[in-house]
């Protein structure tokens, strides 16, 4: 079954990046996809994957799907949905804009799919040893004053601030602008990377400033401080250059093709009922991340110690033992 998947990930990865370069008539093969077959947009994020690897397990040992996670970053998701190369996004990051263009008021080939069940908030983070060792240093003010402890080879006369990869919701440069803080934006390339580099500062008490988001598994694993910036209000982040209020928090929320919504179906009633907690994805991403285990091996386990959670999700008239 593992291998199964892996090779038909990597068959519609191609077959998304063909759909996606040509026409918008593209969409009528959408006519001719197996219906048996669920295709889920998977982004690089760890949360995510644990979310995907636990309903792909369910739509595979339960109802019998086949399922195709298709790596794709956040903004290709929404035009493999409209190109009708996938049929869902299991956790949607805001992007209002992006269902302006595709969602019921634009073209009309996405919906969406109600809450996941985790609320999401992305934030600035820091070892608690440090706020003990410099007490405010999680402040804009304090920032500024301690910018020296967080220089590092990368970041050059200024003090770094370690993310994840370029492609993730930010306003990361804006933050920088407006409180004039001496910090250098410095890539890891990608989330596994940059908390790789995370725990092994971490481990090293050494400092470290880094992007990360409630759900994450390193929120439960390590002690860490979020910077204290001023409560999002309704237009603070409107400048991306000139960003003064700390970020969101999102009810994040699934979405899907419009056509998979029609047809309905087992698959579609499990993902539509399907909710879970931020515990839930945290623990299943502790697998994952933290001990290093095979997500589908991690879904697995998390399925067969929580079966009074997902039996929930199942869809009317399917019985489970």
């Amino acid at each position: 079954m593992k291998k199964t998947r892996s090779l038909l990930a990597k068959a519609a990865v191609l077959g998304a990046a063909a759909l996606l370069a040509t026409s918008c008539a593209v969409r009528s093969t959408d006519m001719l996809r197996d219906p048996g077959t669920v295709r889920i947009a998977l982004n690089s994020w760890v949360g995510y994957e644990s979310s995907a690897a636990v309903v792909a397990h369910l739509l595979e040992e339960e109802l019998g799907y086949q399922v195709q996670l298709v790596q794709l970053d956040e903004q290709p998701s929404w035009q493999a949905l409209d190109q009708g190369a996938v049929d869902v996004i299991l956790e949607n990051w805001g992007h209002e804009d992006l269902m302006e263009i595709y969602g019921p008021d634009g073209n009309g080939t996405v919906v969406d799919g109600g809450p996941n069940g985790n609320i999401g908030h992305i934030g600035w983070y820091m070892p608690e040893y440090l706020v003990e060792e410099y007490p405010g240093i999680n402040t804009p003010e304090g920032l500024k004053e301690h910018a020296d402890v967080f220089q590092t080879p990368e970041s050059g006369d200024k003090g770094q601030f370690l993310a994840g990869a370029p492609g993730f919701v930010t306003s990361d440069q804006g933050l920088i602008d407006h409180y004039e803080l001496p910090f250098q934006i410095v890539y890891a390339g990608s989330e596994a990377a940059q908390l790789t580099e995370v725990r092994q500062r971490y481990q090293a008490e050494e400092p470290v400033l880094f992007y990360s988001q409630d759900p994450s598994w390193v929120q439960s694993e390590l002690d860490l401080v979020r910077v204290e910036f001023p409560e999002w209000t309704e237009g603070c982040d409107s400048d991306p250059e000139d960003v003064a209020c700390d970020y969101p928090r999102y009810d994040l929320n699934k979405i899907y093709r419009a056509g998979f919504a029609e047809e309905g179906g087992d698959a579609f009633e499990l993902i539509d009922n399907w909710t879970w907690t931020n515990d839930d994805q945290n623990a299943v991403g502790r697998l994952i991340a933290g001990e290093g285990m095979d997500p589908e091996e991690a879904a697995a386990a998390w399925a067969e110690e929580n079966p009074d959670i997902w039996r929930e999700w199942m869809p009317e008239g399917h019985d489970v033992p």
